[in-house]
């Protein structure tokens, strides 16, 4: 919550200039709420300037001991949220499905409480949707290069199957039946071994379930479902194991994958600023970790200790920086490799009255305030995180980095944990989509500049069927199917300019012609037919939709594609044919179109003042205000 209030004040102090400018004779004021500062809200109530206060929910959602429903004398007595409530606000609220469940799941009834005008209700990744008034999802945005392209580098296992692996994911009780689900290498009806999920219940032989004679003996023993002590018991040949959750059995040792996904993640890094640094671009790269104590812990005298993920990093940051493909970077130039190690990375995660290292909590005051220093931090330096003179440049996190926190130049993401879901997967992801923006602050929108790579663990073909299952859930589209009411919500104007939605019996009758046209099939799947219509222009499309032709043929040019994601291992370098170059004809070209050309405009004053004189005088008249 502390992150995304403290990127909206952060938002608000960068644009103020720029509403200014806007909109010059409307003063406005923004402030946070604190606690410590109530007559900030007196003024919010009573002010006849625009007030726009930035506060969590969490500061107004417990009635017994948050200050707000308390009377005080810096609000004359009042209670805050009653000067509040009185005013009717307009709520705009940040990534609402973080705020709507609360804490205790009051959220909403926090809401609630301030007797709202309207709210308006601002995220990528609704979970409770109410009516929408304006939509700009993952797909358009992609597709309009509004936000950085993503490739995948992935790391992934090959013939790790020739001894037994399982892996415990949870464990369950329903209607009385006991059971788990693991991860097991499965033989699949082609004749290939792949990593899939299987229910299994007490007794169960992993020979059968599996269908590979590695898993010969293996039987599962007792299953406990108690929450926080869930574990699974392996029954193996005159032995027995005990896998709790997310443990597995015959796995590859984690650091050892780990370890080349740092790698990986920092050769991308190296890769992207030996481009970009020259053009004043800051590379970032973020991990996500599994445990605070695995990068950075505290011995018992309180100094601290660096824990395995920092000296992962450093050595082969270390190794990385006297490899051949990149003395030729500035960053490396007379510096000791180690030092250089050292500045290059450090985390972020909330900092106690000790000055420890812990996760972030915000269901309690003090959590709030832990959480408020390591946000400070983030959120308030932005700007010298983004200078070239900063030597910080890798960041790892835990929670910390969740809705709220972006960089626009974040051009690596590295999962040394798992993600538990394809929500988590998006909003991950969602962490380095951003454009970038140069040392100046300037936002640049060249496609050639704004690439994601994530490194992960499992292969491209995997991430990008998870991440397009994503997508399709969270828009409701499914690519390459086209459903009967797809079009009901295309706006039409009617003659007296009144908008209206297409409505359902008309996106029938579209659905039912596109189907006569052999452009889809019974069931609505598109047809490469379809996909060679849409390249000719215009598409065409029956008389009384012609209105709507560049609507509908956004929508289906959206479902007949996919959402792209491209394959970091199949990068090659395009190297220019310098005959071609250097040739008399191409010469001859570029002389022709490159010179550059400046306008100059004349305006005759008089000549300008007498038209602005001439249609103030037939402008209509200005009433005077009366009561009637």
């Amino acid at each position: 919550m502390i992150a995304i209030k403290e990127g909206v004040y952060k938002s608000l102090q960068i644009t103020e200039d720029h509403f200014q400018a806007l909109y010059s004779e409307t003063p406005f004021n923004h402030f946070l709420y604190d606690s410590a500062k109530l007559g900030q809200v007196r003024n919010f109530a009573t002010s006849p300037q625009i007030q726009i206060m930035v506060v969590t929910v969490g500061a107004i959602n417990k009635r017994d001991v948050n200050n707000i429903y308390q009377a005080n004398e810096k609000t004359g007595g009042e209670k805050p949220i009653d000067l509040i409530r009185a005013t009717r606000p307009v709520l705009i609220v940040d990534e609402p499905q973080s705020v709507d469940g609360g804490l205790q799941g009051r959220g909403k009834e926090a809401l609630a409480a301030m007797n709202p005008l309207c709210t308006l209700r601002y995220s990528a990744t609704h979970v409770d949707r109410y009516q929408m008034i304006y939509r700009l999802d993952a797909v358009d945005a992609y597709e309009r290069k509004l936000v950085k392209q993503i490739e995948v580098a992935s790391a992934t296992l090959q013939d790790a199957h020739n001894r037994p692996y399982l892996r415990l994911l949870s464990t369950s009780n329903r209607r009385g039946t006991i059971s788990a689900k693991l991860e097991l290498d499965v033989e699949t009806a082609g004749g290939s071994v792949r990593r899939q999920e299987r229910i299994v219940q007490d007794g169960d032989d992993l020979e059968q379930t599996t269908g590979r004679a590695v898993y010969r003996d293996f039987r599962i023993g007792e299953i406990r479902v108690e929450k926080r002590n869930e574990f699974v018991e392996l029954r193996l040949p005159g032995s027995e194991h005990y896998l709790r959750l997310g443990e597995t059995y015959g796995d590859v040792d984690p650091r050892t994958v780990q370890r080349q996904l740092v790698r990986r993640t920092i050769r991308e890094h190296l890769d992207k600023e030996r481009r970009l640094r020259p053009q004043g671009i800051k590379v970032l790269s973020l991990f996500f970790i599994d445990r605070v104590e695995y990068y950075r812990r505290y011995d018992a005298e309180g100094n601290a200790v660096k824990g395995e993920y920092a000296q992962l990093f450093e050595a082969e940051y270390r190794r990385l920086a006297q490899h051949p493909d990149y003395q030729d970077l500035d960053l490396f130039k007379g510096k000791d490799p180690a030092s250089a190690a050292e500045e290059a990375h450090n985390g972020y995660f909330s900092i106690d009255k000790r000055g420890s290292w812990t996760e972030t909590s915000e269901k309690n005051q003090a959590g709030r305030d832990n959480a408020e220093r390591a946000y400070n931090l983030i959120m308030k330096e932005k700007e010298k995180l983004l200078s070239l003179e900063t030597p910080l440049k890798f960041i790892f996190s835990h929670s910390a980095l969740r809705e709220g926190w972006d960089n626009p130049n974040v051009f690596q993401i590295c999962t040394l944990r798992e993600i538990r879901s394809e929500r988590e997967r998006r909003q991950t992801i969602g962490r380095g989509l951003r454009l970038c923006v140069d040392q100046e602050g300037r936002r640049l929108r060249d496609s050639g500049l704004n690439t994601l790579t994530v490194v992960a663990n499992e292969s491209y073909e995997e991430f990008a069927e998870k991440l397009q299952h994503e997508i399709e859930a969270d828009t409701g589209i499914r690519f390459g199917v086209v459903e009967p009411g797809q079009f009901a919500a295309i706006p039409v104007t009617s003659t007296d300019g009144a908008v209206t939605a297409l409505g359902f019996e008309a996106s029938e009758e579209l659905w039912s012609h596109l189907k006569s046209l052999g452009y889809i099939d019974g069931t609505g799947r598109i047809q490469d037919l379809l996909r060679l219509a849409l390249n000719e222009e215009p598409f065409i499309v029956p008389e009384k939709f012609t209105g709507q032709r560049a609507e509908i043929a956004a929508e289906l040019r959206k479902l007949a594609g996919r959402f792209e994601i491209k394959n970091a291992d199949e990068r090659r370098k395009v190297r220019p044919r310098q005959a071609l170059l250097q040739s008399p004809e191409f010469r001859a070209l570029w002389d022709r179109i490159k010179p550059k050309t400046t306008y100059r405009v004349a305006f005759d004053n008089e000549e300008l003042l007498t038209q602005c004189t001439q249609a103030l005088r037939e402008a209509p008249a200005i009433p005077r205000t009366r009561l009637q």
